[in-house]
């Protein structure tokens, strides 16, 4: 017994040395992973069929005004169109720690991080993909009523592909968001209950805050944003929801600054780059349970 603990303790020392797999393997093995449950797809498909069917239905509501413009409900969709993503994002941060596979996944990958850099990589690919065919749905959802009302849908007037493109972005953000949240948190419910918060509850709430300490009539007779607004907008400006919105819209609200769509993008990354590296740390420093 006590001759096999040398052999043992050198073979130990040794798996502890081994670097494990590469990185292009396991962001491989993440992949598969990714793309064989049913849940990505469902995933994205809803992420598709939302933005098509609300934009569908807020072109044909507009479509009686004077003034129509197609491109005027191009983004209508993307309110409910970002919960798919991510849901999905919050199911691949926590899928190893929910179904207890990370004993295994970690045994594999001694490192840890790749495994968190891996499902960062395939996670924004997924998402990529699902976003482009959620942007190119809501395009053709617009064709119906432009077409009946004569108008042609141009995509390459001022302003519209970096709406596209801003689609496109907020879209992946959110699953990215998602998945930093639910590698963070390690459990689906409190990491969907700070995302759906964060991302929908927050912003409603202070506005709906706003619009009950405020007096109307006040606000009205003044001139300028009243300054529990200008605050209440400044902030939303810093939430995912309104730095979103300064990518796929122009301007910025009233009373709040204009950090333009490159602020928003940043603010943006912000909330997905501050709580992935928490992730990543807690990871390194902390027993994995």
């Amino acid at each position: 017994m006590t001759a096999a603990t040398p052999a043992l303790a050198r073979h130990t020392a040794a798996r502890a040395a081994t670097p494990g797999p590469t990185l292009t393997r396991v962001v491989a093995s993440e992949w598969t992973k990714l793309t064989s449950l049913r849940s990505s797809w469902w995933a994205a498909a809803l992420t598709v069929t939302v933005s098509a069917a609300l934009t569908y239905l807020s072109a044909q509501a507009s479509s009686v005004d004077p003034g129509f413009d197609p491109m005027g409900s191009l983004t209508s969709g993307l309110l409910l169109a970002q919960v798919p993503p991510l849901v999905l994002g919050v199911l691949v941060g926590t899928g190893e720690h929910s179904t207890g596979a990370f004993r295994t996944t970690f045994t594999a990958v001694p490192r840890r991080w790749p495994v968190l850099a891996a499902q960062t990589l395939t996670t924004t690919a997924f998402a990529l993909l699902t976003a482009v065919l959620a942007v190119g749905a809501a395009v053709l959802s617009l064709l119906p009523s432009a077409r009946a009302r004569g108008i042609a849908v141009d995509l390459g007037s001022a302003g519209t592909p970096r709406v596209l493109v801003g689609m496109v972005l907020l879209l992946v953000a959110m699953a990215l968001l998602g998945l930093a949240l639910g590698a963070l948190f390690r459990r689906p419910v409190p990491a969907l209950t700070v995302a759906v918060l964060v991302v929908l509850v927050l912003p409603v709430a202070l506005v709906l805050a706003t619009d009950l300490a405020g007096d109307p009539l006040a606000a009205s007779a003044s001139a300028g944003v009243p300054p529990a607004q200008a605050a209440v907008n400044t902030a939303l400006t810093f939430l995912p929801a309104g730095a979103g919105a300064l990518l796929t819209e122009e301007g910025a609200v009233e009373g709040a600054p204009d950090l333009g769509a490159w602020g928003g993008g940043l603010v943006l990354a912000a909330w997905v780059a501050v709580p992935l590296a928490l992730a990543a740390l807690r990871l390194r420093a902390r027993d994995v349970v």
